[in-house]
């Protein structure tokens, strides 16, 4: 028998060399509302752009990616 169950949403940001694991504040929210929501918390997501889902350990896992240039 196969059994189909909907794999847990879990963006990751990465901040000073730190992998930071977001939760999924609502599973029915597009990813983009996901990323307005913890903008105000980590205000380096305004410009953050977001990976196509990569599937690892039973959740879907999205990547925020942020393209912070350097002066100069």
């Amino acid at each position: 028998m196969l059994l189909a169950t909907q794999l847990q949403r879990v963006f990751i940001l990465r901040d000073k060399g730190q992998e930071i694991r977001l939760c999924d504040p609502e599973p029915r929210w597009s990813t983009e509302a996901v990323l307005n929501f913890y903008a105000p918390t980590y205000p380096i997501l305004t410009t953050a752009k977001i990976s196509a889902p990569a599937i690892r350990d039973d959740a879907v896992e999205y990547r925020f990616e942020t393209v912070m240039g350097t002066k100069g």
